[in-house]
């Protein structure tokens, strides 16, 4: 029950002296001077009139031990000299012992180099004097008088060993709290790295995942559109051609036949309707496409086959030995307009005629897609317009340009330009031929 008052009242000494220093120092200074010069008056006979001066001498320098310990110590030693020489008095005064204080506060507030000599040249002007002036004597057991050199070498030792291990424990705990500060900045910077690689990793998670959204949209609607597409047309050709048929011969085995066709036609558009639901959700969040699909220029001999199967006359011109130069993400690109090309052509004009030009002249790569008008009884499959955002959002990735819009004698025109990078300087290029600006008609397709 007692140790909680008496921790309570140390930890509340150290903080009002940590707060205050100043006034720790005058009450040190300031109530040694007055209990001395009490003891020496009290002394008969009494000191001549130079005694109390130089007895106060001896501690009042302690109000400025903090600031110039050097210097207290030099003049509590000179004080105490010059009182035993010039006003002394009979018996043992405890001066030797005042500058003890000095002793510490020396070893406490400066270095080793500057208190260990100090400290023995305070401690050995003090017993020079003791022995001159006669004060010293033989020892005597049980008794503190006199002060003898060793006595006095015991307490100048035991207070700078004190005030030495005290500067240790300050300086200690001075790194320890620099120490501690430079931790806690690095923490914090640690924190902070922290949080911005965490940021960034979030932002390229979602980037990620707008990314592949958008690659399978795009996937989606090049190829699996496509070839539902192909499908809706055959089948809605085969239905034409079932109905031919029937109106012959009402009651042919081919009604049942009919039927089927339709409901694959319907599927298929039904199956068109719900992909581009999905590819609107897929790319709610992110329109950026990823331009560089697997297929290329090279692989156009498939797709040309695909679209004839399902009843388009494809004629294509194409110098397959002059696309050595097209970088590879520029095929990727062209080869994704001419599928999307074709895939309107079957979805808005069904089985037409198709001309596919791709040219390349050093310089740019021309891709030119026409067909000619609707077959008649072909109905179109709704668009969407995605398609040409598409083409428009390849070519300009390109720094190119499109054109696109009817014909004047009917049918669709497109018309892509996408620059080729030169593989060291400026090469000479023949200018591709210009391409008349058409009209926009009502009738875009997807």
């Amino acid at each position: 029950m007692n140790a909680h008052p008496m921790t309570a009242l140390r930890a509340a000494r150290r903080r009002f002296a940590g707060r205050r220093p100043w006034l720790t120092d005058l009450a040190l200074g300031g109530g040694l001077t007055a209990v001395d010069v009490a003891t020496l008056l009290a002394r008969h006979p009494a000191p001549g009139p130079a005694g109390v001066p130089l007895w106060a001498l001896q501690t009042l320098p302690l109000f400025w031990r903090r600031r110039f310990p050097r210097t207290v110590l030099a003049a509590m030693t000179a004080a105490f000299i010059a009182f035993e020489v010039l006003a002394p008095v009979q018996g043992k005064t405890p001066g030797p012992f005042l500058l003890v204080f000095g002793v510490y506060a020396l070893a406490r507030c400066t270095p080793l180099r500057v208190s260990l000599p100090g400290t023995v040249l305070s401690l050995a002007a003090a017993v020079a004097t003791d022995l001159l002036t006669g004060q010293a004597g033989p020892p005597k057991l049980g008794s503190l008088e006199p002060i003898t050199a060793t006595t006095f070498a015991a307490f100048y030792a035991v207070a700078w060993l004190l005030g030495y291990g005290r500067r240790r424990i300050s300086i200690q705990a001075g790194r320890l709290r620099d120490l501690n500060a430079r931790l806690h900045d690095v923490n914090c910077r640690l924190q902070d790295a922290n949080e911005r690689l965490r940021a960034e990793q979030e932002a390229n998670a979602r980037q990620a995942v707008a990314a592949e959204r958008t690659r399978i949209a795009r996937d989606l609607h090049d190829v699996v559109a496509h070839h539902v597409s192909a499908i809706a047309v055959q089948a809605r050709s085969t239905e034409e051609i079932i109905e031919d048929v029937l109106r012959d011969d009402p009651r042919g085995a081919l009604r049942d036949d009919l039927r089927g066709v339709a409901r694959i036609a319907e599927t298929a558009d039904t199956a068109l309707v719900e992909m581009r639901r999905i590819l609107g959700l897929l790319t709610a969040r992110d329109e950026e496409a990823d331009l560089a699909p697997e297929p290329s220029l090279r692989h156009l001999d498939r797709l040309l086959t695909a679209v004839g199967s399902a009843g388009c006359a494809v004629t294509a011109t194409l110098d397959e030995d002059a696309l050595g130069d097209v970088p590879p993400a520029l095929q990727v690109s062209a080869y994704r307009i001419v599928q999307e090309a074709l895939t309107n052509v079957l979805k808005h004009a069904g089985p037409a005629a198709v001309s596919l030009t791709v040219r390349h002249d050093g310089a740019a790569l021309a891709v030119e897609v026409e067909n000619g008008p609707p077959v008649a009884g072909h109905r179109p499959v709704p668009g969407s317009g995605r398609g040409l955002i598409g083409i428009r959002e390849r070519v300009a990735a390109f720094g190119g340009t499109v054109r696109n819009g009817p014909r004047p004698h009917g049918g669709w025109r497109l018309h892509a330009t996408l620059p080729v990078p030169l593989p060291a300087g400026p090469a000479p290029s023949q200018p591709l031929p210009p391409t008349p600006e058409v009209p926009s008609s009502p009738e875009v397709p997807s």
